[in-house]
């Protein structure tokens, strides 16, 4: 029987490798651990923690295609982070120019939650713990 450990990492593609770089580092405060340069591709592959947890691989191709549309289509929904409070977590994007939509409440887990975008329109949700 297969038995999983854990969640390894994210693998994300930018459209615009310095921008997104920029969001994942300087905004939502993640540590770069590794940056390769792969010139047979064309391509850049920025590894990035938080909190010392290797989480998010972020790729740079040429022209890569759009994403076809918004959490609701068939597969990858959404990516999630714990935050220890929601208001907190908006005023701080806010002061970086980032405006997640009004705040929701998990019906039921009692729960706030909200979403925002990255670069290249991902949603990105912070759910309070």
């Amino acid at each position: 029987m297969l038995q999983l450990q854990a969640l390894h990492h994210i693998a994300i593609i930018s459209s615009n490798y310095k921008k997104s770089k920029r969001f994942y580092t300087e905004i939502l405060g993640f540590q770069i651990d590794r940056e390769v340069y792969r010139e047979a591709r064309d391509s850049y592959k920025l590894d990035l923690s938080l909190n010392g947890q290797y989480i998010i691989e972020l790729f740079s191709f040429p022209s890569p295609p759009p994403r076809v549309s918004r959490p609701e289509a068939c597969g990858l929904r959404h990516i999630a982070f714990k935050v220890a409070n929601v208001e907190e977590a908006i005023a701080n994007l806010n002061a970086k120019g980032i405006f997640p939509e009004p705040i929701r409440v998990d019906e039921f887990t009692g729960k706030k939650f909200t979403f925002f975008a990255d670069p290249d329109d991902l949603p990105i949700e912070l759910y309070e713990i």
